[in-house]
């Protein structure tokens, strides 16, 4: 009898204990419903009593709540609520999201001055830490911005590690984007993009844009530091420690390479290490340029043959090929540069790689100021082209650079054309482009 009555006992608490937690799992469903339904609606006041409860009590439900959240205390303009639903959120949700929580954190303490630069420093390290991709466009530039000022001195290797690691997941994202990018662009032209499509479109475009800002701007930052007179010293004292380490030798091998630094002996050096270390396409395309140096043209014309027979990526393939471009001229520069384009058709520096090969032909290809700025014509149509494909690529600053240099219309009267007409521009160019 007694243990009919424990039995019972026990399976009465059961049914009471797990009675409770349905009717609070119940209860946590509804608050969630009304609190979610008056944030998107903007009824941010009303959602926040809803939105203590959740924090309170069900904490654990969804990552929404700490997304929505985070935007309830912004406009509602609550300090304590905003940090409290960003500390909820990393005990709760510790990896899921967290580096953009960490990043949207610090854009609102910035945003009203909650924090000193060292406190903000810190957060966006954590983001920095996790994912640097995940961090804000805007926070992206702001930590490294940090970083160079506190290491450029007493530890530039630190200004140019942040600096590779930011640039590679800069790079994903602009890839990411430039294979998302072209396709809603032609449902939008085509008309048969839906209301969502459009949206994304509108943010892919302005991240896009936003992205290649930033790698211009940590580019200028860089510059001043990374001199081939700093390069050398470090790279040679530390080659022997890194001698067979791929990602530190192609990440020497590149900065020698975008700074102009290949005469040094070191640059041969660091190259045939990292070929003979990974044996990848990279490395034995930056061997080619060695090869090129030494003078020996047929082994650097075999050697970019089987870094691009061995390289699979079709955007990896068209980077080889505006590689190889830019370090020719003329005609045969802009031939590889279209070569480029067959393989990734958005690379937008491909574009401004032509453009810049017309400015530098606009006083040869012409015979008067006229036709000399009508060149300017055809580097600004190609300018504009790279930024309609790949709106990443950083094409501003060169459209503002040749719209300048277009021939005015006092000019165009004088020269008795007319707006609208055609022009046939020479020497190597040779495209017709339309009068401005």
């Amino acid at each position: 009898m007694k243990k009919i009555t424990y039995l019972l006992t026990g399976l009465f608490l059961f049914v009471a204990v797990n009675g409770v937690k349905a009717q609070a799992s119940q209860e946590c469903n509804i608050k969630y419903n009304l609190f979610k339904g008056d944030a998107t609606s903007g009824k941010y006041d009303a959602s926040k009593p809803n939105l203590e409860y959740l924090l309170t009590n069900c904490p654990k439900l969804s990552v929404n709540i700490y997304k929505y959240g985070a935007k309830v205390a912004d406009k509602t303009k609550d300090p304590v609520l905003a940090k409290k639903v960003y500390e909820t959120r990393l005990v709760n949700f510790p990896s899921k999201g967290a580096a953009k929580a960490h990043s949207d954190y610090a854009t609102y303490l910035l945003k009203n001055k909650l924090a000193t630069d060292a406190e903000v420093f810190d957060i966006l390290k954590k983001a920095y830490d996790l994912s640097p991709k995940d961090m804000g466009v805007k926070n992206i530039f702001r930590y490294f911005k940090s970083v160079t000022e506190m290491n450029k001195d007493t530890n530039p290797q630190k200004v140019f590690d942040t600096y590779d690691d930011v640039m590679e997941s800069v790079g994903e994202k602009l890839n990411d984007y430039s294979k998302k990018i072209p396709s809603l662009q032609e449902k939008d032209s085509m008309g048969t993009i839906s209301a969502k499509e459009k949206r994304l479109l509108k943010a892919y475009t302005i991240n896009s844009t936003s992205l290649g800002q930033v790698e211009g701007g940590l580019d200028a930052m860089i510059s001043k530091i990374a001199t081939c007179e700093r390069l050398i010293p470090i790279y040679s004292r530390d080659f022997e420690a890194n001698k067979t380490d791929g990602v530190w030798l192609k990440r020497a091998v590149s900065r020698m390479y975008n700074k102009g630094c290949q005469t040094d002996p070191l640059f041969e050096k660091l190259a045939n290490a990292y070929a003979e270390t990974t044996q990848s396409a990279d490395a034995y395309n930056f061997l080619a340029g060695v090869l090129d140096k030494n003078g020996d043209r047929s082994g650097a014309v075999q050697m970019r043959k089987k870094a691009f027979d061995l390289e699979t990526d079709p955007l990896k393939k068209a980077k080889f090929k505006l590689k190889e471009a830019q370090g020719t001229s003329g005609s045969r520069a802009r031939a590889l540069a279209y070569e480029a384009l067959k393989y990734n058709p958005n690379y937008g520096k491909a574009y401004l790689f032509i453009a810049s090969l017309y400015q530098k032909s606009a006083n040869s290809c012409g015979s008067d100021e006229f036709e000399k700025r009508m060149v300017y014509v055809a580097a600004l149509n190609k300018a504009l082209k790279a930024q309609r494909v790949d709106p990443g690529s950083g094409a501003g600053r060169y459209i503002s650079s040749y719209r300048k240099n277009v021939p005015s219309k006092k000019l165009i009267f004088q020269k008795g054309k007319a707006s609208g007409g055609s022009h046939r521009i020479g020497c190597w160019i040779g495209e017709t482009v339309r009068i401005p």
